[in-house]
């Protein structure tokens, strides 16, 4: 695949991060991992699979650790789903989001999407794949212009670019946040030490700091399930769409 060439979205690989130890929602999470919490009368990782497949994207990577044999079990090779599905799983060294997206590279492409596990984020997935094929950036990242209202501002975007990404030191002028849909490009993997724990948060802020990753402003807020509060946020929204759209 050429920096330039516009493959079928359908072929595109999508990183799926949900790993984590979900410990702000135990005692939930003590039996079963987040991406199965019941959402809206479903486990959420199924409303992420129809949300993808309504993209077009028909392809993901199952980056999984705390539980994650109850997830390769729930959504198997994908195909009630309308997915090709694959998996990753840490083992017993947690490696972190960047680590256990170095450890899936095998099943990755030149071209792939990062997302979290435990968010839901409709927006028009075709415009932000086009936008990356455009450039020769290693990423892109997806950001909201948030001003601190459903998590805590990080990114500065200013004249369309993409200035400055930091999720540990706030600074006034940051009004975005990492929406939590990114692109990569392989080559951007080379950052990551193999087998070690790693934050894919720290290879952002490298290559926005490099001028390697470009910014997409997106407008539709994200949902997710971290915390109890934005867990029942996001149950209110999935069960007010349209039957079929979520």
């Amino acid at each position: 695949m050429s920096l330039h060439a516009e493959p079928d979205i359908a072929r595109i690989p999508a990183a799926i991060l949900a790993g984590g130890l979900a410990t702000r929602l135990q005692p939930v999470t003590h039996t079963i991992p987040k991406a199965l919490v019941e959402v809206a009368g479903r486990p959420f990782i199924a409303h992420q699979m129809d949300l993808l497949r309504r993209n077009g994207i028909r392809r993901a990577v199952l980056c999984l650790g705390h539980l994650g044999a109850q997830v390769e079990s729930y959504l198997g090779g994908g195909g009630s789903f309308g997915m090709q599905l694959s998996y990753s799983h840490d083992g017993p060294k947690l490696l972190g989001t960047g680590g256990a997206l170095r450890r899936a590279e095998h099943l990755l492409d030149e071209v792939f999407w990062v997302m979290y596990g435990d968010s839901y984020m409709d927006i028009d997935y075709p415009a932000v794949l086009a936008r990356f094929l455009q450039s020769d950036a290693l990423g892109l990242m997806t950001i909201l212009h948030n001003a601190n209202q459903w998590d805590k501002s990080n990114v500065v975007f200013r004249d369309g670019r993409l200035l400055r990404y930091d999720k540990r030191c706030a600074m006034p002028e940051m009004t975005h946040v990492d929406y939590g849909v990114a692109l990569l490009r392989r080559d951007a993997l080379r950052r990551i030490p193999p087998n070690e724990s790693f934050d894919v948060a720290d290879l952002y802020t490298q290559l926005v700091g490099d001028g390697q990753m470009i910014g997409y402003e997106v407008t539709q807020r994200f949902y997710e399930i971290g915390t109890p509060a934005s867990l029942e946020e996001a149950r209110a929204y999935l069960a007010g769409l349209p039957q079929g759209a979520n």
